[in-house]
């Protein structure tokens, strides 16, 4: 194997930075600093120019506290000192990174050209642009950058959590603050739907609460015996995890005790606050809570057991600690764990096989074309009388038929487009799933004004064929469909926001109802028949009867379009069909082809109610155990 394959990811926190180097056959290791897998991020300027990175700029902050930089990942507008003199933040960033890059080059024996670095889902372009430059000028071969939440689910998935296509899953992230983020599991991904951040709501409050409390409000003598103190109290935070109570070193020379109900006293407020910020992500993504496939908590603070309890209090969701919270992103960064990271990803879901897709496309294109066929060719002309203005004459078509075309154009455009854009988006080159929505919202629309203007053409070609005003044939051609258009249009701004998407992909939701699609058709084409065609004594029968079938298969069609269920079917199906066969007339048919335009945006109106609006909450198919990370299905593993 040739360690230039291996792959780096990097962590630059506020207060730490964590790494871990992974290889194409699943081996990886954290790097370790010190020997501790967190390097401090904080940095110290020494007298002679060079900087003391990790431990070492800790350890020399109580004689040199001007110089001290604790959390030198700032804001880019924000101007840092130390000792009277402006310092570039990038290069106190890249100081870390390059010691990162020397520990992962020692390990693997060579430059890593495959570097990754983690950074918040809340940062914009100018931060992460920012972020590569301190990449830079630590001489890092160019980053691919990963969203936290993203590389979160990413580690889950490795570690074997069941993540249904479709689902919703909560990441808590808890370090120096926190980053609370919804996400959504796609075909290509995961994306997020809402992201939401508090730099006071972390380790870095607690550990100031702590001093206050431990030294009435702060340490005395300046910043160098706050930054020792500062030290001691997060080592001692850390041992509480396995010790009842801890003696923290005082910098007067005295000790005190600290205990757990010392340190949940003084993290009470903070993590209270998370639990807020978890409402409030979850208000933001609009869903509810119990959408949510599981709530997972990472970074340092997540192995406090008060985090848990804060969150299931005020949110009404029970959290899951992910093991080893503090380096649960970095590994997701790195697919550590996984033998083949482009394997790992998940497939492209087609939920229905392309030869049949292709049928159920063309069963309304067809039935689009047979009817204005037939409305064309089957119009009876009346003679008028002729006056200096010219000859009157008059002709009896079927608005109905010309209306049920125009439905059937629209419902093959929708299909067409949203298979379209859901096929463009799947086999994307980019694996960002943000583009996803797009492309489906996309196709929606650009469907949409097809299959209006393939209406509008309709109307003006049967004005051209019969030489009359266009203005009769345009009101039956797109007033009926409007209400389609209207679902059509909010569908696409769902997809575009990424809110919600169906069960079983865009393509599933917006095909149209085939089944209703031919009764309807061949429904309305006998209709048309039994009035036009030519009444032979020997055939007014039959031609009558023809016209009967015909209403009755179009309210057997609406019927199918309204409801799906069988039983439902068969209450509805026999008293309208009976109507709509009773009532067949010229007067009556284009009665008859708005009340199935009707019923076809009410099919619509539905789908969109019980797939985008008002879903199945996804079930959770497994939770990870906080001892293994293994999945433990529910009700227990025994």
């Amino acid at each position: 194997m040739r360690t230039g394959e291996a792959r780096l990811a990097i962590d630059c926190g506020c207060t730490s930075t964590t790494a871990v180097v992974a290889w194409p056959d699943g081996r990886w290791m954290p790097l370790m600093f010190d020997g501790e897998p967190a390097l401090p991020s904080a940095v110290l300027l020494a007298g002679d120019g060079n900087m003391l990175t990790g431990h070492q700029a800790w350890q020399a902050a109580a004689t040199n506290p001007q110089r001290f930089i604790p959390a030198p990942r700032q804001s880019p507008e924000q101007q840092l000192t130390a000792a009277g003199t402006d310092i570039d933040a990038l290069d106190l960033v890249a100081a870390t990174l390059l010691r990162v890059a020397g520990e992962a080059q020692r390990v693997t024996g060579s430059v890593v050209e495959d570097v990754r670095l983690v950074v918040p889902a809340g940062w914009g372009p100018r931060r992460r642009t920012w972020m590569r430059h301190a990449a830079h000028r630590a001489d890092l071969p160019q980053p691919r950058l990963i969203e936290a939440p993203i590389a979160v689910g990413g580690h889950l998935l490795t570690a074997g959590v069941q993540v249904p296509v479709g689902s919703f899953i909560l990441v808590c992230d808890v370090g120096a603050g926190a980053e609370v983020s919804v996400l959504r599991r796609g075909p290509a991904g995961f994306e997020v739907l809402a992201t939401l951040a508090d730099p006071t709501a972390g380790g870095t409050a607690i550990d100031d609460a702590l001093v206050a409390t431990l030294t009435d409000n702060g340490p005395a003598g300046g910043d160098g015996q706050r930054w020792a103190m500062l030290a001691s109290v997060g080592a001692a935070k850390h041992a509480l995890a396995d010790h009842a109570a801890v003696t923290v070193p005082l910098p007067q020379g005295s000790a005190v005790v600290l205990n757990t109900g010392v340190l949940e006293q003084a993290a009470h407020p903070v993590l209270h606050r998370v639990a807020q910020l978890t409402t409030e992500a979850i208000a933001a993504a609009e869903i509810n809570a119990s959408d949510l496939a599981g709530v997972y908590c990472v970074g340092g603070v997540a192995r406090m057991p008060l985090l848990a309890q804060a969150i299931a209090g005020t949110a009404t969701v029970t959290p899951t600690v992910v093991p080893d919270p503090a380096t649960a992103a970095v590994r997701g960064a790195a697919d550590a764990g996984a033998a083949n990271p482009a394997a790992a990803a998940p497939p492209i879901d087609v939920p229905v096989p392309p030869i049949r897709r292709a049928v159920a496309l063309a069963v309304p294109g067809l039935a689009s074309l047979a009817l204005l066929w037939q409305y064309l060719m089957t119009a009876e002309y009346h003679d008028g009388t002729r006056t200096f203005r010219g000859l009157y004459y008059s002709v009896n078509v079927n608005w109905g038929e010309l209306t049920m075309a125009c439905v059937f154009a629209l419902l093959t455009c929708l299909s067409a487009g949203t298979i379209l854009g859901s096929l463009i988006a799947a086999h994307s080159p980019t694996p960002d799933i943000r583009s996803e929505g797009g492309k489906v919202s996309v196709g929606i629309l650009a469907a949409v004004s097809l299959g209006v203007a393939i209406a509008g053409l309709y109307a003006v070609v049967s004005s051209q064929y019969f030489a009359l005003p266009v203005g009769g044939f345009l009101r039956w051609a797109l007033w009926p469909i409007t209400p389609i258009v209207l679902m059509a249009v909010a569908m696409a701004l769902v997809a575009a926001r990424q809110w919600r998407a169906p069960h079983g992909g865009w393509s599933a939701l917006l095909a149209a109802p085939t089944g209703s699609v031919i009764t309807a058709a061949a429904g309305m084409l006998l209709v048309q028949y039994s009035l036009t065609a030519d009444r032979w004594p020997n055939m007014v029968l039959w031609i009558d009867l023809a016209g009967r079938v015909g209403g009755l298969l179009l309210g057997v069609g609406v019927v199918m379009a309204l409801v799906t269920p069988l039983v439902f079917r068969l209450i509805l199906g026999a008293p309208l069909a009976l109507i709509t066969a009773a009532i067949v007339s010229g007067r009556a048919a284009g009665v008859l082809g708005v009340f199935y335009a009707i019923a076809v945006g009410v099919w619509w109106a539905a789908r969109f109610w019980a797939r985008i609006v008002r879903p199945t909450p996804p079930t959770p198919a497994g939770q990870m155990s906080a001892a293994e990370g293994v999945v433990v299905p529910p009700g227990g593993g025994g």
